[in-house]
């Protein structure tokens, strides 16, 4: 047999089955359906000679199962529990006894005694159990729980109170004074429970004692009875800060009572004392409690206040977590400053300590090591403190000493902050001081310079129309940095925009004349816009002139044509007119440059231009002339390595570069070419649609794709052939034309 037909056949379908069998069912079947050579004999007794004799048997089983194991209390409350059935309960008690002195705290043994007499409905002697029970074992709550339920079914209710005290003395858990409190509810005795609730919050004075005490109370309709429990446990707990932590649950319920009774003031008054007597960190459950309740109850301005003391403990957890967190430095500023005007718009002598204190412990949080990136958001938060102090509380002495501390706190020679400096300087201008701002700016430059710093000095200046300094400024400015192209062409628009446009020629020739500059373009963009901008044609074409000296880039050539093709405004001279041949020969002479180069790309961007520039200025003739410049892209082979492997590349061809290199096949090419273009030309046979010339017509249109095949071959083998002869061609040149 294959494992296949071996494995166990697979239940597909696992719906339930239209009547189900339960598991009593099947037992008794079982029972029933048992065969008789292996059901058990069923014994009967005639007389009272056989049950004697049966009962002997059956003790003396018994008995000897003790003595072998005499302590196992399971065999002991065999023995007992067969002896109850047979009505001998003077011997079962004997056998309970004897087991007794055996194990006398045995939990189990004692429960299955007081079991039995209960089932044989004798309760005095059940009664008589549990007392000892009791007695014996009096921190088992199950013989109280059991004893005090037996009283109460008796409906033996001072008994079962008696039981309930006699438990109560031993101090029990919370959950055995709840039984007793319950029990007394379920009589009416609520008098009785209050005082068991001040009992039990003698042995145990927890905070859910208390809460539970202030419920029962209020639900009994006692509210002022209540109030004074929640103001003894207050009492209780007292102002300790660890006590108060403790007594959250007790504020709380005291609070929502009070909501219940609708006296939102009496709750409002709770939660604020014990939100002021908590610290924000372990208070949050309770703000919880209290947003939800200004929400419900309160006005807007209590909402808010609520909601700004949630975030304040958001907010503390979070700098207590990471301190150098300045992002959440700046929220918590942000807030705490739109709280102090929320203040101030109602109170005008409402104090600002609270913001000044968090802005001390986030400026406290300074940056570990010397890296500029770790003060970047830090430096920030001295700003914010200064600007607070100048703005909102108006206090100059206090917000100038910020500044000063801020400058002295950064360590100037590894790195500085330009906008520190500018931002102090900006507001001694303010309190009209300015010689202390220049002093400022000046000892920055001199210890620190940096490009913000005179940048933001020259802004400064301008701002005062002092153009003197001005000057003085970018002389230093390029005195620190002779290569910044941006500085001259600023100190150039100074100077222009002044109208001492030799002053600005000077410049742009100083800034031209410099060695090293770091974006060269643009200066001389700038330099070539002003004589532009001025109708200096010829000195803007002197500028293209020794630009192209220094550089012969595409785009200067592109510039320097469209600048001949362009019309000068505002100059009503020759010289403000375009000069289409100019920009044509300035064309030409950039192809033959890069041509001699062997640039290709860059000439295709030059012909791309000169065909934009001639579509508007040029004739038919000169627009074919650009468009036959255009080089066509043609794939080639070319050695790798010295292998001789060889890799596929596209290459871009120009006709000129073709002439000059390879005449005759150059000219052969274009033959070979035109004839092509030609027979494309060439308008295709009308077929006549007869159906007897079908196939007539299908034969002749297979003939005359071979000759076509057969002609291209020919050409193509003619100019391979005349590359191959002729004494100018290249035969490292395997490309297709």
């Amino acid at each position: 047999m294959s494992a296949q037909e071996s494995r166990a056949p697979r239940v597909k379908n696992r719906a339930p089955a239209a009547i189900q069998i339960t598991a009593e069912q099947l037992l008794r079947e079982a029972q029933e359906r048992q065969e008789t050579a292996f059901r058990a004999p069923k014994q009967r007794v005639e007389d009272y000679e056989e049950l004697h004799e049966y009962q002997g048997r059956k003790r003396k089983e018994f008995e000897d199962r003790i003595r072998r194991n005499r302590s196992s209390m399971k065999e002991w409350v065999q023995y007992a529990t067969w002896e109850a059935s047979q009505n001998e309960f003077a011997r079962s008690r004997s056998v309970f006894e004897r087991a007794l002195d055996v194990e006398p705290t045995d939990i189990n043994l004692w429960l299955r005694y007081t079991e039995i007499e209960l089932k044989a409905r004798n309760v005095q002697h059940a009664r008589n159990l549990f007392d000892r029970a009791v007695t014996l074992l009096p921190r088992i709550d199950q013989l109280w729980y059991k004893y005090v339920y037996l009283e109460e079914l008796l409906q033996n209710i001072p008994g079962a109170r008696q039981v309930f005290e006699r438990w109560m003395k031993w101090e029990p858990d919370d959950k055995a004074w709840q039984a007793y409190i319950k029990f007394e509810e379920r009589y009416e005795e609520l008098d009785r429970g209050s005082a068991i609730y001040e009992r039990w919050i003698a042995v145990r004075p927890e905070p859910r004692v208390w809460v539970k005490w202030g419920k029962f109370e209020e639900d009994r309709g006692k509210i002022d009875k209540a109030r004074e429990v929640f103001q003894t446990a207050l009492e209780f707990f007292g102002d300790d800060e660890a006590q108060v932590e403790k007594a959250q649950a007790v504020f709380a319920a005291f609070a929502r009572m009070e909501t219940r009774q609708k006296e939102y003031e009496r709750a409002r008054v709770i939660y604020t004392f014990a939100l002021s007597r908590l610290p924000r960190s372990k208070s949050q459950s309770l703000y919880t409690a209290y947003t939800r309740f200004e929400k419900q109850h309160g006005d807007r301005a209590g909402v808010e206040s609520t909601v700004l003391g949630k975030r304040r403990i958001q907010y503390e957890d979070e700098v207590a977590a990471d301190s150098k967190n300045y992002d959440t430095w700046f929220d918590y500023a942000r807030l705490e400053e739109d709280a102090y005007r929320a203040e101030v718009e109602e109170d005008p002598s409402y104090s600002p300590e609270k913001v000044r204190d968090m802005y001390e412990r986030a400026v406290a949080q300074v940056p570990p090591g010397g890296e500029k990136r770790h003060w970047r958001r830090y430096i920030f938060l001295w700003l914010g403190y200064a600007l607070f102090e100048e703005i909102e509380t108006k206090d100059v002495v206090r917000a100038r000493q910020i500044y000063k501390t801020a400058l002295q706190l950064v360590p100037h020679k590894q790195f500085t902050f330009a906008k520190l400096w500018i931002q102090y300087a900006r507001f001694e201008i303010r309190q009209l001081d300015l010689t202390t701002a220049r002093k400022t700016l000046g000892a920055a430059i001199g210890m620190c310079p940096k490009e913000a710093l005179f940048k933001g000095y020259i802004q400064l200046e301008l701002e005062l129309r002092e153009f003197d300094r001005v000057r003085t400024l970018y002389e230093k400015y390029l005195e620190f940095d002779p290569s910044n192209c941006a500085a001259w062409i600023k100190f150039a628009e100074l100077e222009s925009t002044l109208g001492d446009y030799d002053r600005t020629r000077s410049i742009f020739e100083l800034a031209a004349s410099q060695p090293a500059l770091n974006m060269p373009e643009v200066l001389w963009k700038a330099y070539i816009d002003f004589e532009f901008e001025e109708g200096e044609r010829d000195r803007t074409r002197a500028l293209y002139e020794r630009l192209l000296e220094k550089t012969a880039h595409v785009k200067v050539w592109v510039a320097y044509a469209l600048f001949e093709a362009a019309t000068m405004e505002n100059v009503e001279s020759e010289e403000g007119h375009a000069d289409p041949e100019r920009a044509r020969a300035v064309f030409e002479r950039g192809y033959k440059a890069l041509k001699d180069k062997g640039l290709k790309e860059e000439r295709v961007v030059l012909l791309e231009a000169w065909k934009s520039f001639e579509a508007g200025h040029g004739t038919e003739e000169q627009q074919e002339k650009v468009q036959n410049m255009f080089p066509q892209v043609t794939k080639r082979w070319r050695k790798v390595d010295e292998s001789g492997t060889q890799e596929e590349y596209w290459d871009m061809v120009f006709a000129d570069d073709e002439r000059e290199a390879h005449p005759a096949s150059f000219k052969f090419l274009q033959m070979a070419h035109a004839w092509a273009k030609q027979k494309q030309a060439a308008p295709l046979p009308v077929q006549e649609d007869s159906s007897e010339d079908e196939d007539e017509d299908e034969e002749r249109g297979q003939d005359q794709e071979e000759d076509e095949d057969r002609e291209d071959e020919r050409v193509a083998h003619s100019a391979s052939t005349a590359r191959r002869l002729s004494p100018e061609g290249d035969e490292s040149d395997d490309g297709d034309d």
